[in-house]
């Protein structure tokens, strides 16, 4: 089983706990905000990678009620709950490093809390083919855990469960977009303090087709 097997095994095990600590999303409605600002057309189509329980989905559609949204995640039990938190959405099991089979476009792509789980060569994969998948003028959200990527490694989170998790900084992410033919509209960080009282910095970016 790869890492990003092994993660999705233990957030659709841990779905119920993960949503009672994580539907707040109220640290990030600044960055959402934004995204919401660049979509363009009466009913953009948006696709969200990793939706989880679907926290971001409920915050997007009850800012714009109107949008079209499919949410995808690896987890089938976060699935479940994000079809419960949002009946109006689809949602979908699927491994985002699959998106290149999809054969619909959209005017926005979310990728709120996935990065962490995915390697470098998966990030660049993920940043192409979410290019490929965005109609004219589309947005891509993407954030993630900033720091050196040498400090990637196995971590335990708070219920012992040990993952994976990749870090990486604004250089990395930021050249690839632009190699891929992105343009950057914003770039915001947000800083929170994790229950063992490790501090994060979640770096954010909004960039352009």
């Amino acid at each position: 089983m790869d890492k990003s097997e092994l993660a999705a095994g233990i957030f659709s095990k841990l779905a119920e706990h993960y949503q009672n600590r994580f539907m707040d999303v109220s640290l990030y409605e600044k960055s959402f905000d934004h995204f919401c600002d660049y979509l363009i057309g009466q009913r953009p189509a948006i696709l969200e990678l990793a939706c989880g329980p679907g926290n971001i989905s409920k915050y997007l559609l009850k800012k714009l009620p109107h949008i079209q949204l499919k949410g995808m995640d690896l987890a089938p039990e976060m699935i479940r709950l994000a079809k419960t938190n949002n009946p109006q959405a689809e949602f979908h099991v699927m491994d985002c490093r699959n998106i290149d089979q999809l054969n619909h476009t959209y005017n926005g792509i979310m990728c709120g809390f996935l990065l962490p789980y995915l390697s470098k060569e998966e990030v660049e994969k993920l940043i192409s083919n979410a290019y490929a998948l965005l109609n004219e003028s589309g947005v891509l959200y993407i954030s993630t855990m900033e720091d050196d990527h040498n400090k990637s490694g196995w971590k335990s989170g708070s219920t012992g469960e040990k993952m994976f998790m990749h870090y990486y900084d604004e250089e990395f992410l930021a050249n690839t977009l632009k190699k891929n033919h992105f343009k950057i509209l914003n770039t915001e960080r947000v800083v929170s303090t994790m229950t063992d009282n490790t501090i994060v910095t979640d770096l954010i970016l909004i960039a352009g087709k």
